[in-house]
């Protein structure tokens, strides 16, 4: 009792109608082991009768059980499921890629990715274009979105410090931008006390590369990013590089970009030659859809004119066909701006509609910018379509048909 004052005493002797003596030395005794340096909100102590306070104070403390709340318990039982559904999913991946290197007389030991790709590819000659139908068979890491771990403990207290920001991470990345931010003028500082500059061959080139989308970035982060929350990101990463010795964290940096996919086909654009008028005109030969053969001219300027074997747009009786070949000009806002003369055979409308939509887009290019090229690419209007009508098997009546089978 020497650790609590004596005005504290004479306070309680004093407040007697308002605490009797249990509740005066519960106080004394919580006060007394808050001194000595115990934690009062998790010990409580047992008092067996009034007034003696000798025995409240020999008591031994005890642990409070925290009790783990119905959602949480639920929240666990669901990550433990998950984990042993992924730890099976990879158990069956590796019998499977085992037996697939025996089926190719390969050591499993050895079996990559790419020769399981190469296996399904062999022992599935079809002509299954659609990725849907096509066999597949990749890591479970791949084939199942990654989740979360635990965020918090069984008593509901969050493992990360920016838990209740609703997306720690993201802002942990912004934590880390400013942490770097901070060495680097740090070094900078010490740089220009020893009267040194930054080495110019050494400067971070990002050339080749672009930022994460918006849905990469989530992909990454694993949370949720706004519009305004990537453009912030943006803001700061390029900040980051702005800095003199932003190649000292280059693999920071990079964590974060994406490279270009290689522009070998953008490379090849043909430049345009001249007629005898004066025009500009560029030929695409060898355009090809399913089993139509066709060549493509286009001639700039030009009022939007196009000719098919000698024949105009109608050349093509359904609206479908028509529409297909007016996309790529539609596409680029070209309508209007160049003549398109091309000659196609065999096949069908689709085929040959598929073969020129080609020949237009690849001449387009010559007569856009770089971006609009780029756009192309994506939409899918420089891509050849290769695929074809899959081949009769024997036994069967067509490719897929089979005979109807009745059991009587």
């Amino acid at each position: 009792m020497a650790l609590v004052s004596r005005n504290f005493l004479k306070a309680v002797s004093k407040a007697g109608t308002f605490m009797n003596s249990e509740t005066s030395l519960k106080c004394i005794s919580s006060l007394t082991r808050f001194k000595a340096g115990q934690d009062v909100s998790t010990y409580s102590t047992k008092a067996t009768t009034k007034g003696d306070e000798s025995k409240i104070l020999q008591d031994e403390p005890v642990l409070r059980q925290e009790k783990t709340s119905k959602a949480m318990r639920v929240y666990l039982e669901r990550a433990s499921k998950h984990d042993e559904f992924l730890k099976q999913q990879l158990t069956d991946y590796n019998i499977g890629k085992r037996h697939l290197a025996n089926m190719m007389g390969e050591d499993p030991e050895t079996f990559t990715q790419e020769d399981i790709d190469r296996a399904i590819q062999y022992l599935f000659p079809s002509g299954l274009f659609d990725p849907r139908a096509r066999p597949l068979m990749k890591h479970p890491d791949v084939v199942f979105p990654k989740r979360k771990a635990a965020e918090f403990d069984e008593s509901g207290r969050p493992f990360h410090f920016l838990f209740y920001t609703i997306t720690p991470v993201y802002y942990q990345l912004f934590h880390d931008v400013a942490c770097l931010l901070e060495e680097l003028d740090d070094f900078e500082d010490t740089m220009i006390r020893k009267r040194l500059l930054p080495d110019p061959t050494q400067t971070l080139n990002l050339s080749g590369s672009q930022w994460a989308t918006r849905e990469q970035l989530e992909v990454i982060l694993i949370e949720q990013v706004s519009e305004r929350a990537y453009k912030n990101f943006v803001t700061v990463m390029e900040r980051l590089c702005e800095h003199p010795y932003a190649y000292r964290v280059k693999d920071f940096i990079e964590k974060y970009r994406k490279p270009l996919i290689s522009q070998a086909t953008t490379l090849d654009i043909p430049k345009p030659q001249y007629d005898a008028d004066g025009r500009s005109f560029v030929t695409i030969k060898e355009c090809l859809r399913k089993r139509a053969r066709g060549e493509v001219t286009m001639r700039s300027p030009g009022t939007g004119k196009v000719v098919i074997n000698n024949r105009g747009i109608d050349y093509f009786e359904d609206d479908q066909p028509r529409e297909q070949l007016l996309f790529p000009l539609i596409f680029t806002g070209m309508v209007g701006k160049v003549d398109v003369e091309a000659t196609v055979d065999g096949g069908g409308p689709s085929g040959q509609a598929g073969a020129l939509r080609w020949g237009i887009a690849m001449c387009l290019r010559s007569y856009v910018d770089k971006d609009t090229v780029e756009k192309m690419r994506i939409a899918g209007l420089l891509t050849r379509d290769y695929r074809k009508r899959e081949r009769k098997k024997p036994g069967q009546p067509k490719a897929r048909k089979k005979a109807t089978w009745k059991k009587r």
